[in-house]
């Protein structure tokens, strides 16, 4: 396993401890299984981004507490599914102003189904390269190089590449002030 899974693992282990929750009660708050959460936190298993971001909302902590370290140089890059979906913070948690900004890169064929994030969140998509097909509130649309779209990211939404091309596209996700 590579730096960003071991800090991931080392992270998600802390942040449960800091809540003296046992794997049980994480996998109750965070819809993942006890047996999962238990190989991620000994660093034998990669989540998948969806599983991921099943962990951030039900822990409450922003994407990229998992994989950008605050004492980091360079620009750590998630990349759970051998290049199914690639996520690279462009600027990780920030607590003053309370975003996470990604550039993210989708294979042909991909599918990435995101639960809701926390109530109060707000999704802002835009499209650098390529067609990128989002469901939202159960409703598909396709976006083109240029094009975005701003939502509530805390309900159900997809992201769909179904061309033969890799598509690019930033994230840019605003958490409400605790």
């Amino acid at each position: 396993m590579d730096n960003v899974t071991h800090y991931l693992a080392a992270t998600l282990r802390v942040l449960r401890q800091k809540r003296e929750w046992s794997l049980s009660r994480l996998a109750q708050e965070t819809g993942v299984s006890k047996a999962m959460l238990g190989q991620i936190e000994r660093n034998e298993s990669s989540p998948t981004v969806a599983t991921l971001w099943k962990i951030a909302t039900g822990l409450n902590v922003p994407f990229s507490t998992f994989i950008s370290p605050p004492e980091a140089n360079c620009t750590s890059t998630f990349d759970p599914q051998q290049q199914a979906m690639i996520v690279t913070p462009l600027f990780p948690w920030d607590p003053q102003l309370c975003f996470d900004h990604f550039s993210i890169l989708l294979a042909p064929g991909a599918l990435s189904e995101s639960t809701p994030h926390e109530t109060g969140v707000i999704e802002h998509v835009v499209v650098i390269n390529g067609l990128l097909d989002m469901c939202i509130d159960g409703m598909w649309r396709t976006l083109k190089n240029g094009e975005g779209v701003r939502f509530a990211g805390d309900t159900a939404h997809s992201y769909r590449n179904s061309s033969g091309q890799t598509v690019h596209f930033h994230s840019l996700i605003h958490y409400p002030r605790s």
